[in-house]
């Protein structure tokens, strides 16, 4: 069946939905969503959500409703999805790299703003010169290493020299700089989670001054994902945060990054055996929830109840004997990881009080280049 085909379930019950199914509460993502734009515009700074684990264009025009300014996307294709979408004001956070793909990011410049980030001068050069053959101009954020050791530039002087370059560059517009203190994410101890923020985001409002002081126009300091947001948007310096994942939130950011948000993102599953007392089948699996870096956790089945998955199934041990849930009944589960979870259905059902209201085609699924 496709997407277009479950119009026939609007207006009845999640659980006659056929499993696995990807399920979304709208009024826990609604309070989620007002939940991340009140700490976000009421820190004074621009909320850009990052989409790479949403991949939905309904839903970041539901943030944009709330407040964002635009978004953030991973890939290109995620941006052309955005763009597509009537989405104007997009941010790819990641380096666009190879002639085709550029030729990509100057042809979606007519129909949408899509800044990116550059960390070489060989990148700048080749995004410059297809720009220029296109007419368009390319916003360009030079990207900062400050502590994942993952792309980007180091703090201080490399940042001033590759901002001055691609300023002096023609149909690009150097626009700032951005980075991401991801490796803040997993400290527990509130304290010390905060004392790297401070320092490491430091390290790029400080290379933003020395930019601005060279005579560049770095308006945008851009960062903060789920894992630091709420603690990024208080200080003082960057313009924008990016944290978009905390709309759904989930096993993983709550338990390893400290989130405080409802779980508004589910798999509905059904059970197809129960060989013991203690044991339960369901038909999802890894290709459906996969279980990286947090296993999906069942609701109404106790704290103490453990998920195992393999391909198609996933498997329940409970603590106890318990013959409640019978062959053919439904099992609802809170996602472990929506970044690793989204990306694989082809809809998500939009819930309210049970009962499905949207079906939203998974439009950024599979946009990988």
């Amino acid at each position: 069946m496709t997407t277009a085909g479950f119009g026939s379930l609007i207006g009845r019950s999640k659980w006659e939905i056929d499993t696995p199914a990807l399920c979304v509460d709208l009024d826990i993502m609604d309070r989620n969503i007002q939940k991340m734009a009140g700490r976000i515009l009421g820190g004074g700074k621009n909320w850009r959500p990052h989409t790479k684990g949403q991949k939905i264009p309904a839903i970041a025009h539901k943030e944009i409703a709330a407040g964002a300014m635009g978004v953030t996307c991973a890939k290109l294709s995620e941006a052309e999805v955005m763009a597509g979408s009537g989405i104007r004001d997009i941010l790819i956070a990641n380096e666009i790299v190879g002639r085709e793909k550029i030729l990509r990011l100057v042809n979606v410049q007519p129909h949408a703003d899509v800044m990116v980030a550059i960390d070489s001068q060989e990148n700048a050069r080749e995004i410059s010169e297809l720009a220029v053959a296109k007419g368009v101009t390319v916003r360009v954020l030079v990207e900062l290493n400050v502590g994942m050791n993952r792309a980007g530039v180091e703090p201080g002087e490399a940042v001033v020299h590759l901002s001055e370059y691609a300023a002096g560059l023609p149909g690009l517009r150097y626009s700032g700089v951005m980075a991401w203190e991801g490796h803040a994410t997993s400290i527990k101890d509130l304290d010390e989670k905060r004392k790297v923020i401070v320092r490491d985001v430091g390290r790029l409002v400080e290379s933003a001054e020395l930019c601005r002081a060279a005579g560049l126009p770095a308006s945008i300091v851009s960062c903060g994902g789920t894992g630091t947001y709420w603690i990024t948007c208080t200080l003082a310096g960057p313009t924008e945060i990016q944290a978009g994942g905390g709309i759904f939130n989930d096993v993983h950011y709550s338990r390893d990054y400290g989130i405080d948000h409802e779980f508004a993102l589910t798999v509905v599953a059904t059970v197809v055996s129960r060989p013991t007392p203690t044991r339960i089948i369901v038909d999802a699996g890894h290709k459906t929830m996969n279980g990286t870096p947090a296993a999906p956790r069942p609701l109404g089945l106790g704290k103490d109840a453990q998920v195992k998955l393999s391909a198609e199934h996933g498997t329940v041990e409970l603590s106890e004997p318990d013959d409640r849930l019978k062959v053919g009944d439904k099992l609802e589960f809170i996602v472990g990881y929506s970044d690793f979870t989204t990306y694989v259905h082809e809809e998500m059902f939009a819930i309210r009080d049970g009962m499905v209201e949207q079906v939203w085609p998974v439009l950024g699924r599979g946009k990988l280049r």
